[in-house]
């Protein structure tokens, strides 16, 4: 066994992470909200809650239903817009050492653009998580979830307009997620990451209503973890770029199946409402495994599932 410790750190479609963890987009805010509760410095990428190109409210109340075994959501994105981001967020987040992506919508293709456009701008930026595949909106990336043809004119449209890192986030209800994968990477994406949240619905069998004002929602947490393994394993499989899995990940063990079957970051969601001291206590577990296995770096990991 290894005596040395572990190399952790990620080369992420150029940008550099000290180590493998970051967190979901729309379960850690802006950078502030856990500021008090977890060392920021030590993550390996702060992913932002989704930012579109004007303020936006979201959808109506209530807006969670805690399942069995998750969380139905339905949020609907709410959101500075990318002035009010910039000017509110960004001093907060240059004073620390870790990469920011934020992850961007839009309602429509020319939105997307414009949005990616200013942010190119923003040196603070590290790279932009593009959200194609959001289920809590009626219009703008929930379209483009499952059209290929619209997957791929948003993201031409995007590239067109930065040069930072591209990390387009990929849905699960597709029939065959190595076709938005492939379709991903022959648009320049840098990276993609997957999956974003399970489409969802629960009703009061008292009322007859549903749990949530917008009806339906994104189902997170352990109930979709084996859903998303086997869509990271398909995907990692269909292209060269990196993955980053997501998906019900509370524990090192969670993050090790994503490493194992190709993923070569991983992202914490849901586990962030429940216990804040998650991600770090993650990448503590992550780095027990590779010296109880004896491997030198995350990256011996990556890929090694074994049929």
């Amino acid at each position: 066994m290894s005596a040395a410790k572990p190399d952790l750190s990620v080369n992420l479609a150029g940008i550099r992470m000290k180590n493998p963890v970051m967190t979901a987009s729309g379960t850690f805010g802006y950078g502030p909200e856990y500021a008090d509760l977890v060392d920021l410095n030590k993550l390996g990428a702060i992913v932002v809650k989704g930012i579109c190109l004007k303020p936006t409210y979201g959808n109506p109340t209530p807006r969670t239903f805690e399942t069995s075994s998750g969380l139905i959501n339905a949020i609907g994105l709410p959101g500075p817009g990318v002035d009010g981001f910039i000017k509110k967020y960004i001093p907060f987040l240059r004073n620390y050492d870790v990469p920011v992506i934020v992850n961007i919508w839009g309602k429509t293709i020319e939105e997307y653009a414009e949005v990616a456009a200013r942010f190119d701008a923003v040196d603070e930026v590290a790279g932009l998580e593009v959200n194609l595949s959001c289920p809590n909106i009626k219009e703008g990336s929930a379209v483009f979830a499952a059209n290929v043809d619209l997957f791929r004119r948003c993201l031409d449209a995007v590239r067109a307009k930065t040069k930072k890192p591209l990390i387009p986030k990929l849905a699960p209800n597709v029939s065959d997620i190595t076709v938005f994968a492939k379709a991903a990477e022959s648009c320049g994406a840098n990276a993609i990451s997957l999956i974003n949240s399970v489409p969802a619905m629960a009703v009061d069998i008292e009322t007859r209503k549903p749990r949530i004002a917008n009806i339906t929602g994104g189902l997170t947490g352990p109930a979709i973890k084996p859903i998303a393994v086997r869509l990271v394993w398909q995907a990692a499989q269909a292209v060269k770029i990196p993955v980053v899995g997501m998906g019900g990940i509370y524990s090192a063990a969670d993050a090790m199946e994503f490493f194992i079957v190709g993923a070569s970051a991983i992202a914490i969601g849901t586990a962030n409402f429940t216990n804040p001291d998650t991600i770090l206590n993650v990448i503590a577990g992550i780095e027990d495994y590779l010296v109880r296995k004896g491997h030198a770096s995350i990256r011996d990991v990556v890929g090694t599932f074994q049929k």
